[in-house]
């Protein structure tokens, strides 16, 4: 119930007010610095609040469904990696696709969740988006290092939904 009252009552304006453009912009470059580092694709995703028939589902299952919409499984080598920042429900979900899953613990996806919401609890939301793209970029790096052609499959931008 509480769920539903703070997505009824948080008007998403409010919700994205630590995401303005010029922090989007920085998150876009550093997407842009990262993927030269490797072959993965890198998605950051923000939502403000939800609409009313996702409000059943929880953030890990809407993070899951978005790694689909947004097409961050569309990649040559099955490593794209969406990071989901849900505003109004103050949670973030990391969904890898299964060609980085299978070399990476989920264990580590989760650390770097928690990190960031920490980061997010101490209203640090650009510092600690850009330190989840560092710690992301790491695990690419050593996974799926730059060579040869890299094409840049998923757009830069973050996506603002």
């Amino acid at each position: 119930m509480v769920r539903l009252l703070k997505h009824l009552l948080i008007p998403d304006w409010l919700a994205r007010r630590p995401f303005p453009a010029a922090a989007l912009e920085r998150i876009g470059r550093a997407v842009t610095a990262s993927e030269r580092l490797h072959r993965g694709e890198i998605c950051f995703a923000v939502e403000g609040g939800l609409p009313l028939q996702l409000l059943s589902a929880s953030c890990r299952r809407r993070a899951e469904d978005l790694f689909g919409s947004l097409k961050v499984w569309d990649t040559e080598e099955n490593s794209g990696v969406l990071i989901y920042v849900q505003l109004v429900d103050r949670d973030i979900e990391i969904v890898a696709d299964r060609g980085i899953a299978a070399r990476v613990a989920q264990a580590e996806w989760e650390a770097i969740c928690r990190a960031m919401e920490q980061s997010f609890r101490n209203g640090q939301y650009l510092p600690g988006s850009l330190a989840a793209i560092e710690r992301v970029t790491a695990l690419l790096a050593r996974h799926f290092p730059a060579r040869g052609v890299n094409p840049d499959e998923l757009p830069d931008r973050p996506a603002l939904l």
